[in-house]
């Protein structure tokens, strides 16, 4: 039988991204047929005209609670420190996109990287310098990282983007079937994932029956 395929739109400063992404990574394992191609969507898609207010922002990421306290999701922290806040969604999609061009392996990595830097960590995933120290971390090669200031990179962001708004996703994360252009938003429970991945998977067997 051909693999479950979903096409998932997600942007790396969404909490509820995370969580779905979690989610998603423990079906792969649970399920080997089913395979999830990660898209680009730009909640913040340029940086704004003024600088942002870390304060504000700090209290802002109060909200992570939220996400942070639903099962089989991922890790938040409110935020610490004295970095970001993050300018743009942009830059982080640039380098999975990147990593992609190395690997699959690698985007996986780089994707799940991401995201616990910015929620776990709290580490600006717009910035330049957190974004190759985390290349260097991930041990993907150095020459490579600069393919993130590829027009050609930048395009296919912005096309994934445009995709799921013509797809009719009005926030992430957004789910869809491979071969369907219906789209089902937000971050679902572990358990109706897996019931989406079975009926995907009853409905093909139908058809080649």
């Amino acid at each position: 039988m051909p693999p479950v395929r979903l096409i998932a739109y997600s942007d790396y400063l969404c909490p509820w991204c995370y969580n779905a992404s979690v989610r998603l990574d423990r079906l792969l394992h649970e399920q080997p047929d089913v395979q999830v191609e990660w898209r680009s969507y730009l909640l913040r898609p340029r940086p704004p005209s003024t600088a942002r207010d870390l304060e504000a922002f700090r209290s802002y990421t109060e909200s992570w609670r939220r996400p942070g306290a639903e099962e089989d999701g991922g890790r938040f922290r409110v935020w610490q420190g004295d970095e970001g806040p993050p300018t743009h969604s942009v830059p982080a999609h640039l380098v999975a996109k990147a990593a992609a061009a190395v690997g699959p392996d690698a985007f996986q990595r780089m994707h799940a990287r991401l995201l616990r830097a910015y929620f776990e960590e709290n580490r600006d995933i717009s910035a330049d310098a957190t974004l190759r120290a985390l290349w260097d971390e991930l041990g993907l090669p150095a020459e490579a990282f600069a393919r993130r200031g590829d027009p050609e990179l930048l395009r296919a962001v912005l096309a994934e983007h445009d995709e799921a708004l013509r797809f009719g996703a009005t926030g992430v994360p957004a789910l869809r079937a491979a071969d369907s252009d219906a789209v089902v938003t937000g971050a679902l429970p572990m358990e109706t994932y897996r019931r989406f991945a079975t009926r995907l998977r009853e409905r093909a067997e139908q058809g080649a029956a």
